[in-house]
């Protein structure tokens, strides 16, 4: 799978060396789209609004029970084409900010981590 490589910091696109856009290939392109899909607030999406973490139906202004929003996260992670599994660990939650990471197991059976 190929996908748009992002800029790790602005979570923006970035260009190759030859001035185009660069693109990012498999497993990185597969841990990039995971990430995106667990930043995906649902409703944001404008063609199609189910898709997406319900950050705001759930989490903002609430408080979930953390098992809530590790599912919530695994299900946004196996949306990704190539991913079989996904196990969120949540790994501190101070100042209203939550912190963890997702360790996705591929198709081929290689595993990756996503940390948010």
């Amino acid at each position: 799978m190929n996908t748009l490589l992002l800029d790790r910091t602005a979570w923006d696109l970035v260009l190759d060396a030859a001035g185009n856009i660069a693109m990012a290939a498999d497993p990185y392109a597969v841990a990039q789209d995971v990430a995106s899909a667990i930043k995906l607030f649902r409703g944001e999406l404008f063609y199609n609004t189910n898709p997406g973490v319900p950050y705001w139906e759930e989490f903002l202004g609430h408080r979930p029970p953390l098992s809530l929003v590790r599912e919530h996260v695994r299900r946004a992670a196996l949306t990704v084409p190539g991913v079989a599994d996904a196990v969120c660990t949540l790994t501190s939650f101070s100042d209203r900010a939550l912190a963890g990471h997702v360790e996705i197991t591929l198709q081929d059976g290689t595993t990756q981590t996503v940390s948010f």
